[in-house]
C-alpha cells in the first residue's frame, strides 16, 4: 500500500474507514477488534448459536475449527499439540474436561480471567485456573420402547452385556469423545481389574461399536439395537423427534454409582494469536447466559454455573446421582482406559 501514488490515498482512506466501522457493531470509535479462533469439539448445531450471539454482542468475528463426530475432541487437541510453536487456535472448547486436562499439563493452556474462575461456583475447574467447566451432558441409556417392554428396561452400564440384549446394544468407539472419557471414569473410579471385565462382557455380547454417539442415537431409534449408551444431547435428539425411544438415567437405585456427566470445558490457548478476543469468548461461555442458551437449545444440556438452575431442563432429574470422580483422576485413567479398550473390547475373538 505505501507504494501507491498519492492520488489513490483519500480513496483507500475511506475504504478503510467503512471497514473498520463495519468491523466493530455498537460505534468502537472507528478501533478494530481481533477475530477469535476457536477449537470446538462441540456439536457444531449446538454450539453455532453460541458463537453467533457471543459475535453478535460483542463485534467479534469467530472463526471456527470443527472435526469429526467419531474423534472431535481428540482430534482437535492432538492439532492444539501439533500447532504449539506457532498455535493457530486461541479457545479450545471442549466437549468433555479429559483432553483440557491432558493439555494444561503438557503446558498448551493459559490461565483464564479470574473472572471466570471467581463466578464458577462449583463447576469443575483446574487448579491453575486453566480451563473451567459449564453446561454439562450426561451419559445414558437410550432404549427403544418397541423392543424392550415397560419394566424391563436397563438401569445400569452394565446392562449393556446382559444376555437379552446380546447382538442388540450399541457403543461409541470408547477410543474417541465423550466414551473414551466414560471409560477413563469407570477406571478411575473402579479400576483397571472391573472396567476390563466390563468391555470383556460387551465384546463377549456382540455390542455394536458404532461410528459415534449419533450413530448410536440412530440405530436403536431405528430399531437395528434396542439399547445403546449414548449423551443426553442425542438422546433427546431421537426423544424430540417422536422415535419409540426412552432415555434411562443410569445407576441411580441405592448403591449405584451414578451416572456419569461431562461438563464442558472452556480453556485458552498458550499464545493464542489474539489473547484479548480470545478472554472475552472464554468469559461468554463460561456465563449463565450461555448456560441458558445450551440449556433451552436442541442439546438440552445441565447448567452448572451458580444462577442456572432455573434453565435446567424439566426432564433431567433434578436430584440426579453423580459419579463422584475428580477429572485428574479421570485425565490420569486415560492411557489404561485406551489399551483397555484395545485388548478387551477392539481385539479380535480368539
Amino acid at each position: 500500500m505505501r507504494e501507491r501514488t498519492a492520488s489513490c490515498l483519500p480513496v483507500l482512506l475511506l475504504v478503510s474507514s467503512s471497514v473498520l466501522v463495519a468491523g466493530c457493531p455498537g460505534g468502537d470509535q472507528g478501533k478494530t477488534q481481533d477475530p477469535v479462533v476457536v477449537y470446538s469439539a462441540a456439536d457444531r448445531e449446538l454450539a453455532q448459536d453460541v458463537l453467533d450471539a457471543f459475535s453478535k454482542e460483542s463485534g467479534v468475528r469467530v472463526d471456527a475449527k470443527w472435526d469429526t463426530e467419531a474423534s472431535k475432541t481428540t482430534g482437535l487437541a492432538q492439532a492444539i499439540d501439533a500447532e504449539r510453536g506457532r498455535p493457530r487456535a486461541d479457545v479450545f472448547w471442549d466437549n468433555e474436561p479429559v483432553q483440557a486436562v491432558l493439555l494444561a499439563r503438557r503446558g498448551l493452556l493459559a490461565k483464564l480471567p479470574a473472572e471466570a474462575l471467581s463466578r464458577r461456583g462449583s463447576a469443575p475447574a483446574d487448579k491453575e485456573g486453566r480451563w473451567v467447566g459449564f453446561a454439562a451432558r450426561a451419559r445414558v441409556i437410550l432404549v427403544n420402547t418397541a423392543l424392550v417392554a415397560s419394566g424391563t428396561a436397563p438401569v445400569s452400564f452394565r446392562d449393556l452385556a446382559n444376555p437379552r440384549f446380546k447382538g442388540r446394544a450399541g457403543v461409541a468407539n470408547p477410543l474417541f469423545g465423550s466414551t473414551t472419557a466414560h471409560v477413563c471414569a469407570l477406571v478411575a473410579k473402579l479400576g483397571e481389574k472391573e472396567t476390563r471385565s466390563w468391555l470383556e462382557a460387551l465384546r463377549a455380547n456382540d455390542v455394536a461399536v458404532c461410528a459415534g454417539n449419533g450413530d448410536v442415537q440412530k440405530r436403536v431409534a431405528s430399531g437395528e439395537l434396542m439399547i445403546g449408551l449414548t449423551d443426553t444431547d442425542d438422546a433427546w435428539g431421537a426423544r424430540s423427534d417422536g422415535k419409540p425411544v426412552d432415555i434411562v438415567f443410569p445407576d441411580q437405585g441405592e448403591g449405584g454409582l451414578g451416572t456419569v456427566v461431562l461438563p464442558n470445558a472452556v480453556a485458552v490457548v498458550e499464545g493464542a494469536p489474539h489473547p484479548e478476543t480470545a478472554a472475552k469468548l472464554a468469559l461468554y461461555l463460561a456465563s449463565s447466559k450461555a448456560e441458558a442458551m445450551l440449556a433451552h437449545g436442541a442439546g438440552q444440556q445441565i447448567p452448572l454455573l451458580p444462577g442456572g438452575e432455573s434453565a435446567r431442563p424439566s426432564w433431567i432429574p433434578a436430584n440426579l446421582k453423580v459419579l463422584d470422580v475428580s477429572w485428574d483422576a479421570v485425565a490420569d485413567a486415560e492411557p489404561t482406559a485406551r489399551a483397555l479398550v484395545k485388548e478387551a473390547l477392539l481385539s479380535e475373538k480368539k
